[in-house]
């Protein structure tokens, strides 16, 4: 188990109230995270998955997993990072659940980032940003992307889980994120894109290998 995502999910572990009703990510961070949430005996009312990934090691574990439209509001949503600027704008979407992920945090009072050190930069655009788009669009978006000045390239692989196709874009240098994720939101055929700027995470907790951890709010 990697020390410096066991030292964040640890951290996050603490967040988590008995009997509350719990959003979780997807993710190798987030598997961690729910390997010590079995662990640590903690009673939920219930969980709401952000992939089928991630309810199949939920429900392997026991946990309820349950509908988002029945839950209604959630208490906290707890997910990982492909990459985190210190405003805790994210770029996610790296394991392809970034549409369950972002409407997860969207429907949470609290939303905990939990990474290693080395999610963090100044300005976000390294990772490739991933943008889900409905299948017959992809071209067209791929051509309007490339008008913003990225290079789209089709994910190959199955669609994610609600039926759709990935591209990810690279070359951007991502110093207004919530204009740009509002931009690419606004082409016809996207249905979202990784930028998690709008509804940035509330608390960011940064694990590193030699099992040392920080949280901090946005700066």
């Amino acid at each position: 188990m990697h020390p410096g995502k066991k030292a964040a999910a640890l951290t996050a572990l603490k967040h988590v109230e008995e009997n509350s009703l719990l959003g979780v990510g997807t993710g190798s961070t987030i598997n961690v995270f729910i390997e010590l949430l079995a662990a640590s005996g903690i009673k939920l009312a219930g969980c709401v998955a952000s992939s089928k990934a991630t309810a199949t090691l939920l429900e392997k574990y026991h946990f309820e997993v349950m509908d988002l439209n029945v839950t209604g509001q959630l208490e906290l949503y707890i997910d990982g990072t492909d990459e985190v600027n210190p405003a805790l704008h994210l770029i996610k979407g790296g394991g392809g659940a970034l549409t369950r992920e972002k409407i997860l945090a969207g429907a949470s009072n609290k939303f905990i980032c939990i990474a290693d050190d080395s999610k963090e930069v100044d300005v976000l655009g390294e990772f490739p940003l991933p943008v889900e788009i409905i299948p017959m669009a992809r071209s067209f978006v791929s051509r309007e992307i490339v008008k913003l000045g990225a290079d789209p390239e089709y994910r190959e692989g199955p669609p994610t889980d609600n039926g759709n196709v990935i591209v990810d874009c690279s070359g951007f240098t991502i110093t207004d994120p919530i204009e740009l994720e509002a931009t690419i939101n606004a082409i016809p055929g996207v249905v979202t894109n990784g930028l998690f700027a709008r509804r940035a995470a509330d608390l960011l907790v940064i694990g590193h290998d030699d099992g040392e951890v920080y949280s901090r709010t946005a700066k």
